[in-house]
């Protein structure tokens, strides 16, 4: 894929005369775009039927049916389809009427090719900030603060170090890590340190896509391509468009979506749910699992052809019990985000909760600790955080009333799947049957925990 931000476009341009469709023919993909040539309205508007189009340039008086009744069509069909009226001298009444029906420019005929470019320059620029800003929608509950790397441990200044190296280049990125170890921040700084930094960071939780609509999710859909496609949509990958993709969990992915992401990754083309034409997409992948993909491949779990096009660059993150000099700095980062502020004293945290946070062994990774002390900062109201306002997972005190959770408490032998719907039930319950947050506690994906329901379920109805 290109290294350059230059957003292609697909165009549809319809006009009778044989002699303008040849010139737009030639000189539309000079420019970096996708062109369909149709010399009438009813061509058009199968065209519209079968593709999708991001811009349409139609010439208004046309035999049969006119550039009005396309206009039109394309207003019920295709809403998202940037229109530029194509119409003759004089005739001004007509530019100025497509433009009220919403048309976004008009040209006047024979279109000069400068004037052309520079209209399609100014679409693309307003695709690119409607793509960014679907990105940032997705991410409005997440506090954003700096995606600077926090640590200089050892292994911390080896994975800085890493990034460095590779986020200029547009190669593609495996980030391997336990669950929790901070691998989208890592994602985020390979993006903010490369030429797409102004373009649109879209983060994939392939773990948390439901299996019906995960082909949907990423590659879009035409409109009426599936049973509640009421509208064409977008695929997270084309809202990528010029920026960085980043697929987490990517080991969540079957069989039958793990061709089709080789296929994008190799070629750049994106197919829409429901459409015949594929279409280029300028896309830097960065991908992440907290499995070890060689060994699903070993297993006949994951293609070894995807294994190896996605790890041209492998950065392997450190749990947090291995640099836990780290601690300090990343717990005041944390809570610095956390309180919205730019930085905080060294003494928001006491001496004390400084010495528990690094005795504990942090199973969950950075996530286990960010959520630890956002419960602390809400405890303490920001001021010094103590002991006692750390969980007591982590200060190793007790609630009043809360019994420590061992196996020898169940009242009955157990077995392991047993023992296993429990922890997940009980950790449900302490989240009030949020099943992200139970997933993320028990550092398992958001699919998995579903299916894990299910299987419980079904096992229930059958006993």
């Amino acid at each position: 894929m290109s290294t350059s931000s230059t957003k292609s476009l697909r165009i549809l341009f319809v006009d009778d005369e044989a002699a303008i469709r040849m010139v737009m023919k030639n000189e539309l993909p000079r420019m970096g775009h996708d062109v369909t040539i149709c010399e009438d309205g009813e061509t058009a508007l199968k065209a519209l039927e079968d593709h999708t189009f991001d811009v349409a340039i139609v010439d208004l008086k046309m035999p049969g049916l006119s550039g009005w009744d396309v206009v039109e069509q394309i207003n019920k069909l295709a809403p998202e389809t940037e229109v530029i009226i194509s119409t003759g001298h004089g005739d001004m009444d007509a530019a100025i009427r497509a433009l009220r029906l919403g048309a976004y420019d008009f040209l006047t005929k024979p279109p000069k090719l400068v004037e052309i470019a520079s209209v399609l320059q100014r679409i693309a620029e307003k695709k690119t900030l409607t793509n960014k800003t679907i990105a940032l929608e997705q991410r409005l509950e997440a506090v954003q603060g700096t995606s600077e790397l926090i640590g200089d441990t050892p292994p911390m200044q080896r994975v800085k170090k890493l990034v460095e190296k590779i986020a200029p280049t547009d190669s593609s990125v495996l980030i391997l890590g336990e669950t929790g170890t901070g691998k989208e921040m890592v994602a985020r700084r390979i993006h903010d340190l490369s030429a797409r930094a102004k373009m649109p960071f879209v983060a994939v939780n392939c773990g948390a896509l439901p299996e019906n609509l995960v082909e949907s999710e990423l590659f879009g859909h035409k409109k009426g391509a599936f049973t509640g496609a009421d509208t064409p949509r977008k695929g997270l990958i084309e809202v990528a468009d010029g920026g960085t993709l980043f697929l987490d969990e990517l080991g969540e992915l079957d069989k039958t979506m793990q061709v089709k992401l080789l296929r994008f990754l190799e070629s750049g083309e994106v197919r829409r749910v429901g459409e015949n034409e594929a279409f280029h997409v300028n896309v830097r992948v960065v991908c992440a699992t907290n499995r070890e993909l060689q060994d699903m491949v070993g297993e006949g779990e994951f293609r070894e052809d995807l294994f190896f096009r996605v790890n041209t660059f492998e950065i392997r993150l450190p749990p947090l019990r291995e640099r836990k000099d780290d601690i300090p700095p990343l717990a005041r980062h944390l809570v610095a985000r956390h309180l919205r502020r730019k930085v905080v004293s060294e003494d928001i945290l006491a001496p004390e909760t400084v010495e528990l946070l690094r005795q504990h062994e942090w199973s969950g990774n950075v996530r286990e600790l960010a959520n630890a002390l956002e419960h602390a900062a809400i405890l303490s109201d920001g001021k010094t955080i103590r002991a006692e306002d750390l969980p007591s997972s982590v200060s190793g005190r007790s609630r009043p009333g809360q019994q420590p959770f061992l196996v020898t408490n169940f009242p009955r032998p157990m077995t392991l799947r047993e023992i296993e719907m429990e922890v997940i039930h009980q950790t449900l319950e302490k989240h009030d049957g949020d099943k992200p947050k139970t997933a993320e506690e028990l550092g398992i994906a958001l699919k998995t925990l579903y299916n894990k329901l299910n299987q419980y379920q079904a096992q229930a109805k059958a006993g």
